[in-house]
């Protein structure tokens, strides 16, 4: 029997429960079975159907009944509202790349790399080898497990220069993931109601965070190259901020990383102000024709705080990052990491270590590193030849993104709506700007499934540019 005779006996019994009154008993399997010439596998498979569609109800023991329908009716909720009070700081909605996709269209929105450029016969290993660890019945230390701390401090260490004193095991807290280690860090840091400098456009998650701790976001332009360091440290004077978050390395929308040149005016300017550096370092691993050099490893005075998550390289299922701090700045993050999560799963903490500390690793950043190269190629290649009115300002070297500017005159939302229509989602730029959007841009992920689809992406961009500038 296959799943359309199933199919047949469920519509058979739909007809009977709908002539029935609730409570009434459905013959028995057995019964069923005779009535209908099917084998009791199938009959089971019709009933399950029913089940969970909510027209009846199995009683262990007793048998299986029609279930009494309610009538939907409306609920009143209003006492809510004098519960809940005023909104204090209204969020930002969720963005597009959020959206989970269906396997018909050509998906340029996410902000995830496709499973297949994920390590996941490492990580399955990981997760079977943590599992039989006492991690499975234990409680992480606070500030995570230490073998953990001290790769995340070796790993920053590795690149210190002569002169600099590289971050020690004590100086890391683990968090569970990037989003969670962005607000602990601007509620530390920072705090509700004071000016937090950011590069505008900047990650949208950054944005969020900012807004759920009721931070004041002050914009800094930034570009295909990073940020302008007259505009900082005017932000800095202007507004007395005390901290300046940035993504140095292959920044999320643009895909910018900074010379060493801005690098040091960046940290002098730092320095100057008394301030501190929130260097996000999501693309760390993802770097192409160039390798991600953090500030915060060049620089041990305590200005730098850096944050590096396992979650984009890994996997989404392996939540973990890291932050690494020095003096009482690391006290305060780890004690708003103790009031806000406790710990982090030390299930977790122990594949994501296994993970990374396997030789195989590095072999897979290396192939990580070619496959990244031929889609941003590919992608970056469709574009100039289906849609060449559209705007790259840089081609990165390295993260997962392309920032794309389409004509002014873009009505964005509807341009969104077009492509989706035509088979390709992606996602509009507006969302990475904490402030007014400075022009009409989309960020196309070239990380994505179905890299062969590129071509025919760029060329629905590249008609309906031509259909709103005729």
């Amino acid at each position: 029997m296959t799943d359309s005779s199933s199919d047949r006996i469920a519509a058979a019994l739909r007809a009977r429960i709908a002539a029935a009154t609730p409570g009434t008993r459905l013959p028995s399997t057995r019964a069923l079975v005779a009535e209908h010439g099917a084998s009791p596998v199938t009959v089971q498979r019709a009933l399950r159907t029913l089940i969970a569609q909510g027209v009846i109800e199995s009683r262990q023991g007793v048998g299986t009944f029609v279930r009494e329908v309610r009538a939907a009716r409306p609920h009143d909720y209003g006492w809510q509202t004098a519960a809940l009070g005023p909104i204090e700081h209204r969020l930002p909605g969720m963005t597009a790349a959020m959206r989970t996709a269906p396997n018909d269209v050509i998906a340029l929105h996410s902000g995830y790399p496709d499973r297949e450029l994920l390590p996941e016969r490492l990580v399955r290993a990981a997760l079977t080898r943590a599992a039989r660890s006492d991690a499975v019945v234990g409680r992480a230390p606070a500030a995570g497990l230490p073998e953990l701390q001290s790769w995340f401090a070796t790993e920053l260490g590795s690149g210190t220069p002569n002169g600099v004193m590289p971050p020690a095991e004590s100086d890391v807290v683990i968090v569970p993931g990037s989003q969670s280690g962005l607000s602990t860090l601007f509620r530390a840091l920072v705090g509700a109601g004071r000016p937090l400098l950011i590069e505008s456009p900047t990650y949208w998650g950054a944005i969020l965070a900012a807004a759920q701790v009721g931070v004041q976001l002050i914009p800094v332009p930034s570009g295909p190259h990073g940020p302008d360091p007259d505009e900082l440290d005017r932000a800095f004077a202007q507004t007395g901020a005390r901290a300046f978050y940035a993504q140095p390395n292959f920044a999320n929308p643009t895909g910018a990383q900074w010379s060493a040149t801005l690098a040091d005016r960046v940290l002098d300017t730092v320095r100057a102000h008394g301030a501190f550096l929130i260097e996000d370092d999501w693309a760390h691993d993802f770097g192409i024709t160039a390798a991600a050099a953090p500030l915060a490893a060049r620089e041990d005075g305590g200005h730098v705080v850096y944050v590096r998550s396992l979650t984009k390289s890994v996997s989404p299922a392996l939540r973990v990052a890291g932050l690494i701090a020095r003096g009482p700045a690391r006290d305060r993050i780890l004690a708003d990491t103790q009031a806000h999560s406790m710990y982090v799963s030390g299930v977790l903490q122990r594949a994501a270590l296994d993970v990374v500390t396997q030789p195989a690793w590095r072999t897979h950043l290396r192939s990580l590193r070619s496959q990244l190269a031929s889609r941003r190629d590919l992608l970056v290649d469709a574009l100039r030849t289906h849609a060449p009115s559209a705007h790259l300002e840089a081609v990165p070297a390295g993260g997962l993104n392309l920032w794309l500017r389409l004509p002014d005159i873009t009505d964005l939302a509807e341009f969104a709506r077009a492509c989706e229509d035509r088979g390709v989602i992606l996602a509009g730029g507006d969302a990475w700007f904490p402030a007014e959007p400075t022009g009409k841009y989309l960020r196309l992920n070239y990380s994505g499934p179905n890299p062969g689809a590129f071509p025919e992406a760029a060329r629905v961009l590249g008609e309906l540019i031509a259909e709103t500038t005729s």
